[in-house]
């Protein structure tokens, strides 16, 4: 209630301060209204008691009431103009309603060769949303707006009424007629070529312009041939003439001038020559194929006769089809150029080529189908080939118009320099580009390798820790005696002494014999060992992979080992590396690094699939009550 009162005492308050007498209350009155016109709220206030009409009411009066200064009177009509705007935007009054006095003179703002960039700005946003409106108003503002004045607006630097400008221009050609549609498109032309830089706003424009103009052709796209019209048929008939300039004999029989027709039908490239009118039954393209090939046929006569002759004097096969090739080359230009679908709502990807050609989908054919026959000759392609050729040529296309060419003979210089080899090339170093934005998973691997392998250093150093029970070989016996050999805790000391046959474990003190890890020089491994090396040639292979030593002091002091297993050995040789500084090298490291680099590459897509990782390893069940129980394998094998 509070509220509706404010908003009823602020509507009270602006429509006495717009009539004030006083210019500057008038002023900041119109200039609040602007404002606080955008809640719907105040609007619908503010409409229900004809505030709207006393806005119309100061835009009809304009220089007409009593003068104002002249450095207010442009703020006023400005902050008028915008507040009438923002009222009219909610949808509560119809547009309908508004006077042809009004329309006259805010076309007269726009029309104005001197005029405030402010007023003209809004003037042109109310006569746009007028055109939309309706149809009778659209008639009324294309009476009142001149196009040369609308084509300045486009030419002035302020970006802001350029874009307007253009917004006014675009609404009134979405409501043309086509040639008028024509004319404003030319216009819009010059203005592309002569600007600098697009703003996002204008390139939306642009686009949405482009694609209403090129939806002009959709119903012929979508429209098969009429096999029993007979203007389509003449239209058919007339391309088999132009190629092959014959005319109908009179003298011939019917049957005999029937297969001359299916056989220069086939030359052409049609694939049913008895019915050609067959071949463009499917849409797309549909007739806008037969539209195009007519086109080239009667626009470039030399070119199309040419085309034609020159494959049909080609060995068998080896032709390239021109009416096949056509309609197919017809469908792959309304796809390109997205002719049927809706203009998009964020789209801005125009292409300025539009806006210098009047009948852009026809001089676009016509160029396209000659590179299409110079394609097919570089390649050296077979009817097989067919599909293949036309990926190219489409290739050519899209890459040609990417590079935004704004006239036809820029786009015809660049597409007929970009030929098949040009394509192989640039494919090869996408190609080459792709395998190389590829490698991430290596470069993650890579990435993990230092934190796992200092992971497999602490548990070698944790092993060596532990200790390890070792047996030394004699010449008289293989196996005498038992030693034990550990690692400090704090990595500096190696403890070693003999043991007995039942001990497990020693504890460190019992072990009397120290070598400190800083005196070790060097790691030796199977045959260089010197404990190998003094049995030369009696020790089995399987010793051989076993033993190592280290050495200490000076050369002659070492510490022999032979490992009980291959992977003792791998852990002690590693470990004693790690604490030399040297790198890991044994077959087991490599082993759980790989296995450690898939586990953690494994966790890691799961995370990325939002799969959740406990935290702890799920509960071991408890052992069952015995283990009298057993598998029947013969049972499994029948």
């Amino acid at each position: 209630m509070e509220t509706h009162k404010s908003v009823h005492a602020l509507r009270r308050d602006l429509y006495k301060g717009i009539q004030s007498s006083d210019s500057g209350v008038r002023c900041d009155s119109l200039k609040q209204l602007a404002s606080v016109s955008t809640d719907v709220t105040f609007a619908q206030e503010f409409i229900s008691r004809d505030g709207h009409t006393l806005l119309v009411k100061i835009v009809e009066e304009a220089n007409e009431s009593v003068p104002l200064p002249p450095s207010v009177a442009p703020v006023i009509m400005t902050h008028t103009l915008t507040s009438f705007m923002e009222l009219m935007d909610h949808g509560i009054v119809s547009w309908e309603n508004l006077s042809s006095v009004f329309i006259k003179k805010i076309a007269s703002f726009v029309n104005a060769k001197v005029g405030d960039a402010s007023i003209q700005q809004v003037s042109l946003d109310i006569l746009e949303s007028m055109v939309l409106s309706s149809h009778s108003l659209f008639l009324q503002v294309k009476h009142e707006i001149t196009l040369e004045r609308l084509i300045t607006h486009l030419q002035v630097t302020n970006q802001q009424i350029q874009t307007k400008a253009m917004a006014l221009l675009m609404a009134l050609l979405q409501t043309a007629g086509d040639a008028d549609r024509q004319v404003r498109l030319q216009s819009v032309s010059n203005i592309i070529h002569s600007s600098g830089s697009v703003g996002d706003e204008m390139a939306h424009y642009l686009y949405v312009l482009q694609s209403v103009t090129l939806n002009h052709l959709e119903p012929r796209m979508r429209t098969p041939l009429d096999c029993y019209s007979p203007e389509q048929r003449d239209i058919l008939h007339g391309l088999r003439q132009a190629a092959f300039e014959t005319e109908s004999d009179n003298s011939l029989s019917t049957e005999r001038r029937r297969s001359l027709c299916a056989k220069e039908f086939k030359k052409l490239g049609f694939s049913n020559n008895s019915n050609p009118g067959q071949d463009l039954v499917r849409t797309p393209p549909g007739l806008l194929a037969l539209d195009t090939m007519f086109y080239f046929a009667s626009r470039y006569p030399d070119a199309y006769s040419r085309f034609v002759l020159e494959n049909s004097s080609r060995e068998d096969k080896h032709e390239c089809p021109f009416a096949r090739s056509s309609i197919q080359l017809t469908l792959i230009l309304c796809d390109i150029l997205r002719i049927g679908e809706p203009p998009s709502e964020t789209g801005s990807n125009y292409h300025p080529i539009f806006f210098s050609q009047d009948r852009l989908m026809d001089e676009l054919f016509c160029v396209c189908i000659q590179l299409l026959n110079k394609t097919w000759k570089e390649m050296r392609a077979t009817q097989e080939d067919f599909d293949k050729v036309m990926q190219v040529v489409r290739e050519q296309i899209t890459r040609t118009l990417s590079t935004k060419p704004t006239s036809l003979e820029l786009f015809k210089n660049k597409v007929n320099a970009l030929n098949y080899s040009e394509i192989l090339k640039l494919r090869q170093t996408e190609r080459l580009h792709q395998e190389e934005t590829l490698a991430p998973p290596v470069e993650l691997k890579e990435r993990l390798k230092p934190e796992l392998l200092e992971l497999i250093r602490q548990q070698r150093l944790n092993r060596l820790c532990q200790g390890t029970l070792f047996r030394k070989i004699s010449s008289r016996r293989r196996q005498d005696k038992l030693w034990y050999c550990r690692l400090s805790p704090n990595h500096k000391v190696l403890h070693y002494g003999d043991v007995e046959e039942d001990t497990d474990n020693p504890p460190i003190e019992t072990l009397q014999e120290k070598i400190p890890v800083a005196d070790i020089k060097a790691l030796l491994t199977g045959k260089d060992c010197p404990h190998m090396k003094e049995n030369k040639g009696k020790q089995t292979k399987e010793v051989l992979d076993l033993a190592f030593s280290i050495t200490y002091d000076v050369e002659e002091y070492s510490l022999n080992f032979i490992a009980s297993s291959r992977t003792d050995f791998c852990l002690w040789t590693d470990g004693l590396s790690v604490l030399l500084g040297r790198d890991m090298s044994s077959e087991s490291m490599r082993s759980e690094l790989e296995i450690l680099l898939s586990m953690e590459i494994k966790l890691r897509l799961l995370d990325l699939e939002n799969v959740p990782i406990p935290d702890s390893a799920p509960p071991v069940p408890k052992p069952p009550s015995n283990y009298n129980f057993c598998y029947d394998f013969s049972q499994a094998e029948q």
